[in-house]
């Protein structure tokens, strides 16, 4: 895995990618802006805040050197406002700065959790209807990254960073107004000095994350290591490689360490840089500062006030850099979402509506001379020339070598994929013209792999038919041969399943999945493999279930174990993308030196041995 991109594993976080700071990424960044439109008044208020908090925050050095000045006149026998008076005012700033920061940092994060709501709402709908080729082309742990870390990041982006950069900014120029006001050469002699400090600090700056990331990433690399070995420590042990993989976490671990090492003294450079550079400046401006004190050109409370703003100014300044770092992974993070949100989705229903009359299919089936190739793999022909005819209600079933194309049918069918070539028509009319939704609200796909969600063996089962009674998922189940397992479970039908069902038998989730097709009630019903991956016993009582499942309907069934596809009406034997026989279980294996009677043969002598 590459760095920096690596997955937490409980060392870190992964390094969010930055985009560079140009006016397209800046462009498609306020786009994102759109969805604070319907908190545009909040937000508004929010900048408001933002305002006054900076206004109270630079008022406060102002009345320091009010009181300072006043308790100096006094005692000097001179007319002054009494520094009781100023220190009143002074709290009262105090109180409204609590009060403009609260609201600041109240408002900001009520826009920010809403806007970023509505927006990761966006991006999953997106997301769920995008095409199959979607999800063949990208990994699950990139989608999860755009909406966790991508939105997360934008997330603090609107909630944080955008305060912090607006306040810094008012921050700045209102110190270095009121700098200059206060005396001229006191602030040439500060500003001669403070971009120095700060160049040499972002430098600083950019070399110690540069080194936190590499040592960052070595200890990732060491937890995989740790993770690796214990996946497969029976390995480890059956090849005696106990001292082999403790010297290579050793080795790792060593690496981490000079890392580290090398990271703290750049750490300590950059901090004891930093402390002199800070302290040197202020004696530098306090020195020069005096002896314009004594010389009348600034009272002692106007320095002190001057010292206060200038440590303001240097701080926003050094801010700056942060906030630059995180405004670039923003922008990267920002043309990420950006691109799930351009991508076409399938043209399926947002609303659940239920089939409607002139969409309602019989099951009858049509393939019409189909090519198709993989978008991912145009090179690669995975079906040519395909022709299959199914009559409402028929069990066909779909048999060959692996690499044949059997999926395929099952996920052109499905409408995963459209042919290439060719046509494919449910009761004569073209698959392309029934609306997906409707189309899909009417099939059901049985897998090899079966996969349930984590919640309770009941929603698992609704999942074909939300909303259904108590009564009609337990029909579903005992038809499915389920209900008896169900109900031997403490909490039966609200059990909980784990997560993709690891509780549970590879035979009772495939007869629950079976059960949510059941209950789905489809005209069209895709079996792929579905008794594949099942020891023997498991596979008569789910090829029952099976055969009550195909019971009227017009079923697919791809095939691997040919016992289980006798009885069906028509056998489809594909090898290399083309039909090279069809026919009844009887008429393909009366044919001499036939593809399919040689594969029931092999596998007859297979499992006689």
């Amino acid at each position: 895995m590459a760095r920096g991109n690596r997955q937490d594993n409980g060392v870190r976080k992964p390094d969010m990618p930055k985009a560079k700071l140009n006016r397209e990424n800046l462009k498609e960044a306020i786009l994102i802006f759109r969805y604070l439109k319907p908190y545009r008044w909040t937000f508004v208020t929010g900048l408001l805040f933002i305002a006054l908090s900076s206004g109270t925050t630079m008022a406060f050095p102002y009345f320091l050197k009010k009181l300072i000045d006043s308790a100096q006149s006094l005692s000097l026998g001179k007319d002054a406002v009494s520094p009781g008076t100023i220190a009143l005012w002074m709290l009262g700033i105090l109180s409204l700065q609590m009060v403009f920061s609260f609201m600041r940092v109240f408002l900001f994060t009520y826009v920010g959790e809403h806007a970023l709501a509505d927006m990761r709402k966006e991006v999953y709908r997106k997301m769920i209807m995008m095409p199959m080729n979607f999800f063949a082309q990208r990994r699950v742990g990139e989608l999860s990254s755009r909406i966790s870390a991508d939105l997360s990041q934008i997330q603090d982006a609107v909630t944080g960073m955008l305060a912090e950069i607006l306040r810094g900014l008012l921050t700045l120029i209102i110190g270095m107004v009121l700098i200059f006001v206060l005396s001229p050469k006191l602030a040439g002699l500060m500003l001669s000095v403070l971009p120095i400090i700060v160049v040499v600090g972002v430098l600083f700056g950019k070399r110690i994350r540069k080194l936190s990331r590499n040592t960052q990433d070595q200890l990732a690399d060491s937890n995989i290591i740790v993770q690796e070995t214990l996946q497969g420590i029976s390995n480890v042990k059956s090849f005696t490689n106990e001292w082999y993989e403790i010297g290579r976490y050793t080795r790792s671990l060593q690496d981490a360490v000079k890392m580290a090492i090398n990271n703290g003294r750049f750490r300590g450079l950059f901090v004891s840089f930093i402390l002199m550079s800070i302290f040197g400046t202020i004696i530098l401006v306090v020195w020069y500062g005096t002896t314009l004190v004594q010389h009348g050109a600034i009272t002692f409370g106007g320095l002190t006030a001057f010292v206060v703003y200038t440590a303001f100014v240097g701080g926003s300044m050094a801010g700056f850099a942060d906030l630059y770092s995180q405004l670039q992974k923003t922008l990267g993070a920002t043309q990420r979402v950006r691109e799930i949100l351009r991508d076409e989705t399938e043209p399926v229903t947002v609303i659940d509506e239920p089939v409607q009359e002139q969409n309602k299919l019989h099951g009858a089936v049509t393939f019409e001379h189909v090519a198709f190739s993989y978008p991912s793999r145009k090179d690669l022909h995975i079906l040519k020339d395909v022709s299959i005819t199914a009559a409402p209600g028929e069990q066909i079933a779909i048999v060959g070598p692996s690499g044949a194309g059997k999926s395929t049918i099952a996920a052109l069918l499905l409408r995963f994929y459209q042919p290439d070539e060719g046509r494919l028509l449910f009761d004569g009319k073209p698959a392309d013209t029934i609306p997906l939704s409707q189309l899909r609200k009417q099939m059901a796909l049985v897998p090899q792999d079966v996969m349930l969600f984590g919640g309770t063996i009941k929603e698992n089962i609704t999942y074909g038919k939300p909303g259904a009674t108590q009564q009609e998922i337990e029909d579903a189940a005992r038809k499915a041969n389920a209900h008896n397992f169900i109900s031997s479970f403490p909490e039966g039908y609200e059990t909980i399943v784990g997560e993709r069902g690891i509780k549970l038998s590879g035979g009772q989730r495939q007869r629950i999945a079976i059960a949510r097709a059941i209950l789905k009630d489809p005209v069209i019903l895709v079996l792929d493999e579905a008794t594949s991956s099942l020891d023997s016993a498991s596979e008569s009582v789910v090829q029952e279930a099976l055969d009550n499942l195909m019971k009227n309907r017009t079923s697919f069934v791809i095939a691997h174990r040919l016992s289980t596809i006798r009885n069906a009406d028509k056998i489809i034997v594909l090898d290399q993308g083309h039909v090279v026989e069809s026919g009844t279980h009887q008429q393909l294996l009366a044919r001499e030196d036939g593809l399919y009677k040689s594969l029931t043969k092999l596998q007859l002598e297979f499992t006689s041995v």
